[in-house]
């Protein structure tokens, strides 16, 4: 499975990371690895840069800042699934509150019952040292590659 995402950063005093808490019933309560870059599935007819940005708009209800973006890598996830990160200078874009995208699943478990959830519940600015505690395992070496690629510069 290929998914990629966008991890937008800002730089100032304490650079920051823009990441998304997963929305429905099983992620309400939880806070560490419980946050995502914005991100998602892609298929072999569309390139990750694009899937990246369209999968940005769906989960968070708003186009990705129209910025330069880089990849930094592709990062493997322990259930055998990869993710693509592309990151961009996000400064002045504000995360929206409301209007996030949608998914529907059934709850509760085996009622028979479905119910519709948010994909993501907020999303924040975060620096790098909260954004490693709170984002799933698998996405965490992300901020490693965004730290060093901006030690570069």
């Amino acid at each position: 499975m290929q998914s990629a995402g966008i991890l937008l950063f800002r730089l100032g005093p304490h650079p920051e990371v823009l990441i998304a808490h997963m929305g429905g019933p099983f992620w309400a309560k939880k806070d560490a690895g419980a946050w995502s870059i914005p991100k998602g599935e892609f298929g072999d007819d569309e390139r990750p840069l694009d899937a990246a940005r369209r999968e940005f708009h769906e989960e968070l209800g708003v186009a990705a800042p129209d910025v330069d973006y880089a990849e930094v890598g592709t990062f493997p996830y322990s259930s055998g699934k990869r993710v693509t990160v592309f990151v961009g200078d996000g400064a002045g874009f504000d995360p929206p509150t409301s209007g996030f995208g949608e998914f529907e699943m059934e709850w509760p478990p085996r009622s028979g019952k479905r119910a519709t959830f948010p994909e993501v519940d907020r999303a924040e600015w975060v620096g790098f040292d909260v954004a490693r505690e709170r984002l799933v395992k698998g996405q965490r070496p992300a901020i490693d590659a965004l730290e060093a690629r901006l030690a570069e510069v």
